[in-house]
């Protein structure tokens, strides 16, 4: 498994994060659900990695990632936490800007990780049950119609059109 990718492990402020990435191209961070690991994307990565350079991370607190211990407010697993982890290990990487791909507790996370950090998400593609979607979609809508304004291309808006059909429930 991952046989072309390279294994590592990345300090961020609050834990390390262990990641295999691997290919050539726009960087592409992809993120697990629970109870997974980066491993449930053996066999999408190295079909990504022909035109992405993909990032495969464990969460904060799943697989060999750290697990600090956590406060009485819960905050040190919140997803804007485990957000804050895989922007610093994608900048860590060199890539200030990129693609998000999240399942389940994944997608929550790159949720939190473009509206928290919408100039460093060029993409999102959250996959979640069929209620949650719609709601995404909306808001995602919101920061692409900032971004449109401030000059950002139109493939960026039109990307996030489509994932809003796809995502839509009906």
């Amino acid at each position: 498994m991952f046989d072309q990718f390279i294994r590592q492990q990345i300090k961020t402020q609050g834990t390390t994060i262990n990641l295999v990435r691997g290919g050539n191209g726009d960087p592409v961070l992809v993120l697990h659900g629970y109870p997974q690991t980066h491993v449930c994307w053996h066999r999408v990565a190295p079909i990504l990695a022909d035109r992405f350079t993909v990032v495969c991370p464990d969460l904060r607190g799943f697989g060999d990632s750290g697990k600090p211990a956590s406060d009485s407010e819960h905050l040190t697993y919140s997803k804007r936490v485990m957000a804050q982890d895989q922007l610093e290990v994608m900048q860590n990487l060199g890539f200030n800007e990129f693609a998000v791909v999240g399942h389940d507790r994944g997608a929550r996370v790159a949720h939190r990780m473009a509206l928290d950090h919408s100039a460093n998400v060029t993409r999102l593609a959250p996959y979640l049950t069929s209620s949650q979607p719609v709601r995404l979609s909306r808001m995602w809508i919101k920061i692409w119609r900032r971004r449109l304004s401030t000059g950002s291309s139109q493939s960026s808006l039109t990307g996030c059109l489509k994932a809003q059909y796809l995502f839509r429930s009906n």
